[in-house]
Parts: C-alpha cells; structure tokens; sequence
C-alpha cells in the first residue's frame, strides 16, 4: 500500500477510501486483466471463444487460466487473503465458475456446478503458490498437470 500510495501521489488512507483494503485494491489492479481474458472467451478467436468443441475450449480456458494465474498471482493471493470463501463471492470468479459449469455440461458431465468448482479450485492462487514453490522448475510442471486435467474432462469421461 506505501509503495502504491507513493507511485500514485496519493497518501496511505486516501487509497483504503477509495478501495476499502488491500485486497479491494488487488481486486481493482486486476480489473482490466480479468476483463480481457473474458472478453477473449466471450468473442475471441477459437478455441478459447466461441465455435469450438466445448473439450477443446475447456482446455484453452485452463492454459489462458494458468498464464493469467502465473502473470498475476501475488495479486490474486491479496484478493484471496480476506478469509475463507471470499474468492467465491468475486464477479471474475462468477464469471470462470458459469463459463466452466456450461463447458462442462456441453460436455455431458454429471453435476457441471460441483465439478467447476473442484476444477477451479485446482487454479487456486494459493495452491498454485504453492506448487511453484515445491517444483524447480515453478510454472512447467503446474501448468502440465493442470493441462492433463482439462483434457481428462475434456472427453466426457465421468469414471
């Protein structure tokens, strides 16, 4: 927040009026990112936008999830810092958890809600801090395993 303040010309508790927080001002410096990709999902080319196989699009939802996540985590970490569930409650998670429950359902899984959830907890900020930190290699293996996880559900397959 001083580093923020600085930068801005602006004092410490002029930015916590305007934001409310630390995290209100993560969740602000990550407008416009957000908006991107899902402007790229809602009217982007394929497979990440409309005209492509619901598995195929599932899986560039992840890989452009996964290079989002790995360009923004510290401040996606800040939006998560407030307490238990609060990410749940964000419009860009709203708007990931419809994308992926209509993906998943296109694809014919049982319960799409359920499984988007259990698919974007995967792509959890704090979870993907903490595999980069176990891994020599931080981002590769993450975005390997993340990869091979949409493409299992990409196929339909429910056992």
């Amino acid at each position: 927040m001083d580093e923020v303040a600085e930068a801005a010309g602006v004092g410490k508790g002029t930015l916590y009026r305007g934001f409310g927080s630390r995290s209100g001002l993560a969740e602000a410096l990550l407008d416009d990112a957000e908006r991107h990709l899902q402007e790229r999902i809602l009217t982007g080319p394929p497979p990440l936008g409309p005209g492509a196989d619901p598995g195929d699009r599932l899986t560039a939802f992840v890989v452009a999830y996964v290079d989002f996540l790995d360009e923004n985590v510290e401040l996606l970490l800040e939006t998560e810092r407030p307490g238990q569930g609060v990410r749940f409650h964000t419009g860009a998670y709203v708007f990931w958890h419809l994308h992926t429950t209509s993906l998943l359902g296109h694809i014919g899984h049982p319960n799409p809600p359920l499984l988007a959830d259990a698919l974007l907890a995967t792509m959890s900020a704090d979870l993907f801090r903490h595999l980069q930190a176990n891994s020599a290699n931080p981002t590769d293996p993450v975005r390997e395993t993340l990869i091979h996880l949409a493409s299992l559900l990409a196929t339909g397959s429910s056992h």
